[in-house]
């Protein structure tokens, strides 16, 4: 039998969301799997030539671009932050949707016009994609890099702007930030890695037809 492909799945809040994905695909994985307590990383399913590893969600296009994992359950804020040309995004898995907002303080958006923006200086743990969005407006990004606590930047002067991903705006309310652009609406998507969907086709394929009917049936449900 031919080495299992592996499907890398980010750790978090979609995990529930994937779980009807994967059984309208015909897929169940372990228990442990949508146990979000486990520290197991690499999970068995009812199928002999599938495995699931389960990762940070930044990491997950990293191991399917270097073909650790043929297979993976992504944002497209991933994607469009790393933009690997190795990787095939088939499709729209229609879950995990949000979008890619700059912030700032209320009382700065209060007096403030995006419009008349030069050159911002922004914390976010986006910084190509924020780059990219900035230059297209024609405005000078200069961009900090962190991972988490986005929202304490603006209060401790770090930046006067950040770019997260917002889905309630709840977490941004509570830091006094409010949204004053919207940089891209967000889901989740089914990506493979493009030399194996052409070496190992007749098993990847399958796959990626079996998402897409899923996708097709919960949209009908």
């Amino acid at each position: 039998m031919a080495d299992p492909i592996i499907i890398a799945v980010p750790k978090g809040r979609i995990l529930a969301e994937v779980m009807p994905l994967f059984a309208a695909a015909g897929i169940r994985p372990e228990a442990a799997f949508a146990d979000e307590d486990s520290r197991a990383l690499r999970f068995a399913t009812d199928r002999p030539d599938i495995g699931l590893i389960r990762v940070r969600a930044f990491d997950v296009a990293t191991f399917v671009a270097h073909g650790a994992a043929q297979l993976g359950i992504v944002g497209s804020d991933v994607l469009m932050e790393f933009a690997y040309s190795e990787l095939y995004a088939p499709v729209d898995l229609d879950i995990g949707h949000c979008r890619l907002s700059v912030a700032e303080p209320a009382e700065m958006a209060a007096r403030d016009d995006p419009r008349s923006w030069s050159h911002v200086r922004v914390a976010t743990k986006y910084p190509n994609l924020t780059r990219r969005h900035f230059e297209r407006r024609g405005v000078q990004a200069e961009c900090i890099k962190l991972n988490g606590a986005m929202e304490i930047a603006p209060v401790l002067g770090l930046s006067n702007r950040i770019v997260d991903l917002v889905s309630s705006g709840r977490t941004l309310a509570e830091n006094g930030l409010v949204e004053v652009e919207t940089v891209a609406e967000v889901s989740a998507r089914l990506i493979a890695n493009r030399a194996a969907f052409k070496t190992r086709a007749a098993q990847i394929l399958p796959l990626i037809e079996a998402f897409r009917r899923a996708v097709e049936q919960a949209r009908a449900a």
